[in-house]
């Protein structure tokens, strides 16, 4: 009985040991399992991050891609359009080049025809010279070459009495010997100027400077033409007045020089297109 009672004993409790090993087996897998599971939710979680991440990329790709594209299609259209521009360019470049060559033979031919002008003007300052060297004294004249133009400035003791715009016989002798020269060069025209000092002047006849410069110009004009014979559609008369002196009014060396009579000799600009128009390519 004894025995009996033992043996159901070490059953139960044997029983009972195989149960706790089985249930600590139990929870350890289950504790194993709910691990598993929270570490596959964590992976999960990661992945699903790792996804968006990549979408994004992915769509941020695509953009660069289409922007890409686009860059591509601007390049090509601005390398086509370099291509017209440059030939273009290359065009309007031998344009500039051809007309650059064709100014080159202008500015060359008025050059020349600058050339010829100033000869023909030396030559006509050397023949007024040689016409006038016979008692004028070289105070009393001056004959000058500037640029296309011959001057021949005449003293007015030359010319007039002091406030007169009567030409005296003395005077109409010289202008006789200009008006040969001027004679000779049919092409050109003459402009008689009137110059005064800055006394005034107030007479019946006679105004004021004014009236006194551009009296005594038409005086100059009136000989050339009736005297000598210059054609009056060469003759022009201008009166300066006091205003445009070479030297101080201060003094009466000073109102000498500014009292004065210029006669200029210039080219008439058909004749020198004329010129221009002569010289070969």
């Amino acid at each position: 009985m004894n025995k009996l009672f033992l043996l159901t004993i070490t059953a139960v409790l044997l029983s009972s040991c195989v149960s706790q090993k089985k249930y600590a087996d139990l929870e350890s897998e289950n504790n194993k399992t709910k691990q598993e599971l929270v570490d596959s939710k964590a992976n999960l979680q990661r992945c699903l991050i790792d996804k968006d991440v990549n979408n994004n990329k992915v769509s941020s790709l695509e953009s660069q891609v289409a922007s890409l594209q686009e860059d591509k299609k601007r390049a090509i259209t601005q390398v086509d359009n370099l291509t017209v521009l440059t030939q273009s360019s290359s065009d309007n470049i031998k344009s500039v080049i051809s007309q650059l060559s064709e100014k080159d033979k202008y500015i060359n031919g008025i050059r020349e025809a600058m050339t010829q002008k100033d000869s023909i003007n030396l030559a006509i300052k050397y023949q007024l010279t040689k016409e006038l060297a016979d008692g004028v004294q070289d105070e009393d004249i001056q004959i000058d070459v500037e640029k296309t133009v011959v001057y021949i400035t005449l003293a007015d003791k030359l010319l007039f009495k002091s406030g007169s715009s009567q030409v005296s016989e003395r005077a109409k002798e010289i202008l006789g010997k200009v008006a040969k020269v001027i004679s000779s060069r049919p092409g050109m025209e003459v402009q008689v100027e009137g110059y005064t000092d800055d006394v005034p002047i107030n007479r019946a006849d006679i105004k004021d400077n004014w009236d006194l410069s551009v009296k005594r110009a038409t005086a100059v004009v009136r000989v050339l033409q009736n005297d000598h014979g210059v054609d009056p559609k060469r003759l022009i008369a201008a009166g300066r007045s006091e205003y445009v002196p070479l030297e101080t009014n201060d003094t009466a060396a000073g109102r000498s020089t500014n009292r004065r009579t210029r006669i200029v000799i210039l080219p008439r600009l058909e004749e020198f297109f004329d010129i221009l128009e002569q010289k070969p390519e």
